[in-house]
């Protein structure tokens, strides 16, 4: 949705890289975690090169921090996820799976560990604030669970590494994959990780300071000037690639980790004990009854993203729905990740999807579709 058009108001905040962002040529935005986030630099396609050949840098301030801290912060940390944390390491990070009583999943964010009891969690799209507090007033456990004034941006591409050693120096190719420092950059204080929702290697600056917010965008943009470095914007074409989930698209609060696969992110088998661990216990017990799975859809070029859930056929019988779709220039098909009944889940499997009423062939395929082993992200410097 181009400025114009776009209703900014006072409840819904906008990032601290904003003007900046504006400056350098977004004319869209949506809604992300209560927050204007920028969707569109340009073409989609152009974007996608840009990432996947030289770099390019994200406001994603949307993805907003729950910070747990006080003397029972790892204890009641465990309790919100059922991935066992026992072997995460002070400046370390891990993805992780937020799960109900049911184990439905609330959110899928990157969690950060800065100190013995101090995390934060780096949010996809749910309001995970108001569920750590209230999960907290009734836990007994002596927690502080706040927002802090932290807001990522992500320098995603191959050309990243050197335009972080252009701002940092050398040192900065000592931070592993899923690793992090506190650094400060002309005073401007970050946490840097080797993170980032692309699928490419890249790193996530997390600025400490909002005031500062164009300051650092416009630094980065002049660094990463003679290595190419574009403004741009998250890549779906990039991230259905990878077979990356967007939450409230591929997953919900219906949906449960075993159906997306996702069960190396559940432990329970151990004594640790999280919200959810008896109803995860009972649908791995009985078996799930619908998966996700990769899609190759064959027809004319899809023109954009998906809008809307593309209902799956068999018979003439719904069966599951697409979530995400998009044409990859790169793999030169349409790709899709989709829900379905779990008999229609095995590779190879014809199904039929509905767009705009008209219906067209899909075929269950491998997933991820591009770097199924992550060689690109992880990466060794």
């Amino acid at each position: 949705m181009s400025n114009k058009n776009f209703g900014f108001g006072t409840q819904i905040r906008k990032s601290p890289y904003f003007d900046s962002t504006v400056k350098w040529g977004a004319t869209g935005f949506s809604v992300y975690n209560h927050m204007y986030i920028p969707r569109d630099f340009g073409d989609p396609e152009q974007n996608f090169w840009n990432l996947i050949e030289t770099a390019i840098l994200c406001d994603v301030a949307v993805e907003r921090q729950v910070e747990i801290t006080g003397p029972d912060a790892f204890k009641f940390t465990q309790l919100l996820t059922p991935r066992d944390l026992s072997k995460l390491s002070v400046g370390q990070c891990k993805y992780v799976l937020i799960t109900n009583a049911d184990g439905g999943l609330l959110n899928d964010p990157i969690l950060l560990r800065l100190g013995e009891n101090h995390f934060w969690l780096s949010l996809s799209d749910s309001d995970i604030l108001l569920w750590a507090q209230g999960v907290a007033v009734n836990s007994g456990l002596d927690v502080k669970i706040t927002e802090p004034d932290v807001s990522p941006l992500q320098l995603q591409g191959p050309k990243s590494a050197e335009i972080m050693i252009k701002l940092f120096g050398e040192g900065i190719k000592d931070i592993k994959y899923y690793w992090f420092k506190e650094l400060d950059l002309d005073g401007i204080p970050l946490v840097v990780s080797r993170t980032g929702w692309s699928s490419e290697f890249g790193y996530e600056l997390f600025l400490r300071d909002g005031s500062k917010g164009n300051d650092l965008y416009e630094k980065i943009m002049a660094a990463g000037k003679e290595f190419g470095l574009k403004p741009g914007h998250t890549s779906s074409i990039r991230r259905i690639e990878g077979g990356m989930l967007s939450y409230h698209a591929d997953a919900d609060i219906q949906t449960n980790p075993f159906e997306l696969g996702l069960d190396r992110l559940v432990y329970l088998d151990g004594q640790i004990d999280f919200i959810g661990k008896k109803a995860l216990k009972k649908i791995k017990a009985e078996g799930v009854k619908r998966k996700q799975v990769g899609l190759k859809i064959k027809c004319e070029k899809l023109s954009g993203p998906n809008t809307t859930f593309w209902p799956l056929i068999v018979d003439n019988k719904v069966i599951g729905k697409v979530t995400s779709a998009v044409y990859s220039p790169r793999l030169k098909k349409n790709i899709a990740l989709g829900i379905v009944d779990i008999i229609y889940s095995k590779i190879g499997s014809e199904l039929d999807v509905s767009i705009d009423d008209k219906k067209f062939k899909c075929e269950v395929i491998e997933k991820p579709f591009f770097d199924p082993k992550k060689q690109i992200t992880s990466i060794s410097l």
